[in-house]
């Protein structure tokens, strides 16, 4: 399933600290097709600029593979 648009916020459980939120940035750069990735480290989230469609999917394996939960994407 690929989301319909080119802004996207995920949702990630387990970051507890700054080497966790860089972390989570790295892995969701190297997407293939992110522009800029901002992880909120607070609210629990990162906020992904594309530019173009990314599958749920694909953000799913990015989080897991960097040894996080990935809750769902906004």
């Amino acid at each position: 399933m690929f989301l319909k648009k080119l802004f996207y916020v995920v949702k990630v459980e387990g970051m507890m600290c700054a080497h966790c939120a860089a972390h989570v940035e790295e892995a969701l750069s190297k997407i293939p097709g992110v522009k800029g990735v901002k992880v909120d480290l607070d609210k629990k989230t990162a906020s992904v600029k594309a530019k173009s469609e990314i599958s749920e999917g694909a953000f799913r394996a990015a989080i897991e593979e960097a040894g996080y939960k990935f809750v769902g994407v906004e």
